[in-house]
């Protein structure tokens, strides 16, 4: 029992504040206020999923993927009242990972820190590698060409140019022409071609010395960057209302709610990043009453921008053309407005080098709290006695994230992000939970409004169970079609949606849950059903490694053991 009770050893929130303020760690600078977390939020929100990966989500999805962007935000905006309340009650950095010691105890904290490595890191993959599409693409209309073998990832180059010797070559898109002919120059070593993503390294590299000078020097390029930034959105949604033709708006739907649903990942992507506010709780002037401000704000902001960008590109050309890297800037060369391309060309680069340098300021945060806990090597959370900043920590980030962007493609990325991502907010909202029942809200400063579940969550399960069966006939004959083994491989998510939902609705009767968090745990894990089942397998791997080095370390060496 001991053995099983110390697993699930806890924090206490006086306990996390004394630790986080003892001389030994050395202090983080406090100088961040309101606007400077609310314009962090929005350049972590607005980065590589709106200039990059919203172009597959309206291919996929069609006009209607703006309607996804409301219904992904009101998920997000359960979640972020949730981690709201958390900032409020523990002010410290380590995000969620600091909320789950407290309410679950130090091996659930283990794993959502572990999970939020998966996040931060490979997020960063994603923005360093989008950023490098842009860049080069920059690069071109100043008359600057890279070699091809010096941009593009191995496998998409020689995936590339099998397509070019088989019977779909006619269906090759320019930039996979652009990657074939970029493996069939690229220099080899014996039969090793070699095909590197230059760009995204060295950018990685730039943000990780920056990080690393300083989160003053931090806060006042994310501020200039967010300025410009939110500029250029607002160019392309003046702009290109002009050019809207309201018939490419029909159908809006054309793939149906399976098509919509499709681009969860990539929509839910372009939300990641709201969370990484709180790394910086420790940074700011006044975390328990700016931080639930900050969330909340950044999330209104970024949804109605989203939506209004959604329409408008969906509106300018076909979404069957918007299946490209650099949308924004595609579909205004498409409508014959070069320059306005060249604009948001140059101005997406500065854009996502914002996203990538919050990220890349919240990951060693992360890992700096897990080391003061003792479940990470002591020198994670060495602070650096001149910057300020957790310094070891930085520069391991640096390399975690750029040698990866150097070889890898972007697509494997997006799905591996969102899994790590919706674990985390699944475990804060149902933390929030313990807090109110346990008696811990009290100290809040700020709290996730209280709207009695006891009779609601029950009703809506009634309400879903019987809508289905009036009105998804087609969803029912699926399952039917589906041998054991294919509901276990393809379904098994779904179930356990269901499962949960009863359990809640039990044990909301019961303790009288309140109805938000609940709705924060239910879409979030609803959102996760829609995700392949391959990326579940790379994060139960993860996973795996990760339990691997909590028992042969952090196990023993916990300040709690």
């Amino acid at each position: 029992m001991k053995q099983s009770s110390s697993l699930f050893r806890k924090k206490t929130v006086s306990q996390i504040l004394r630790d986080a303020d003892s001389a030994e760690n050395g202090g983080l600078a406090k100088i961040l206020g309101v606007r400077d977390l609310v314009s962090l939020g929005i350049a972590a929100i607005v980065g590589a999923g709106i200039f990059s990966t919203i172009g597959v989500a309206s291919y996929n999805g069609g006009p209607a993927v703006s309607l996804l962007f409301v219904f992904t935000a009101i998920a997000c905006v359960f979640t972020a009242l949730s981690y709201a309340q958390f900032a409020s009650t523990v002010p410290v950095s380590g995000s969620a990972y600091t909320y789950a010691y407290v309410a679950f105890g130090e091996l659930f904290a283990w794993i959502i820190g572990w999970s939020l490595i998966l996040e931060y890191a490979v997020s960063n993959m994603v923005v360093a590698i989008s950023w490098s599409e842009y860049f080069t693409g920059m690069l071109k209309g100043f008359g600057i060409v890279l070699p091809g073998w010096l941009t593009v990832n191995y496998e998409t180059a020689s995936d590339a140019f099998a397509k070019l010797h088989s019977a779909a070559a006619a269906e090759m898109s320019t930039y996979e022409r652009f990657a074939a002919a970029a493996y069939e120059t690229s220099p080899v070593i014996g039969d090793l071609h070699i095909m590197l993503n230059l760009p995204a390294g060295l950018v990685t590299l730039l943000i990780t010395a920056l990080v690393y000078i300083g989160i003053r020097e931090s806060r006042t390029a994310s501020n200039i960057m967010v300025v410009l930034k939110i500029g250029v959105v607002l160019l392309v949604i003046l702009a290109g209302a002009f050019y809207v033709k309201p018939e490419n708006w029909s159908p809006f739907a054309p793939n149906g709610i399976k098509g919509v649903m499709g681009g969860v990942a990539s929509v839910f992507f372009a939300f990641i990043g709201f969370d990484s506010i709180s790394t910086t709780a420790e940074e700011c002037k006044n975390p328990q009453r700016d931080m639930p401000k900050a969330m909340i704000y950044c999330l209104i902001i970024c949804t109605v921008l989203y939506v209004l960008i959604t329409l408008v590109l969906t509106g300018m050309v076909n979404y069957t053309e918007l299946k490209v890297s650099d949308p924004l800037a595609f579909v205004f060369e498409k409508n014959g407005l070069d320059f306005m391309a060249g604009v948001i060309s140059v101005s997406s680069v500065i854009a996502i080098t914002s996203a990538l340098l919050v990220y890349q300021l919240g990951q060693p945060r992360i890992w700096m709290t897990m080391s003061r806990d003792g479940l990470l090597w002591k020198k994670f959370s060495k602070i650096h006695p001149k910057y300020q900043t957790p310094s070891f920590a930085t520069i391991v980030t640096g390399f975690v994230v750029g040698i990866p962007a150097l070889f890898f493609k972007m697509d494997f990325f997006v799905d591996l992000t969102s899994v790590g991502t919706f674990f985390a907010f699944i475990l804060v909202c149902g933390g929030v939970l313990y807090l109110d029942h346990t008696g811990i809200s009290a100290q809040s400063k700020f709290r996730v409004p209280y709207l009695n579940g006891k009779y609601l969550i029950g009703l809506a399960l009634i309400l879903a169970i019987a809508g289905i069966t009036i009105y998804g006939q087609s969803v029912i004959d699926e399952w039917k079609a589906m041998s054991a083994m294919e509901i276990v491989e393809h379904k098994l998510l779904t179930i356990i949606f269901w499962i949960t939902w009863c359990i809640l609705a039990v044990m909301g009767y019961k303790y009288n849950f309140s109805v938000l968090p609940v709705a924060g745990i239910l879409t979030n894990l609803y959102l996760m059903t829609e995700l392949g089942s391959s990326n579940w397998l790379i994060f139960v791997i993860w996973l795996a490694i990760g339990l691997v080095i909590y028992f042969s370390y952090g196990y023993r060496k916990s300040k709690l053991a």
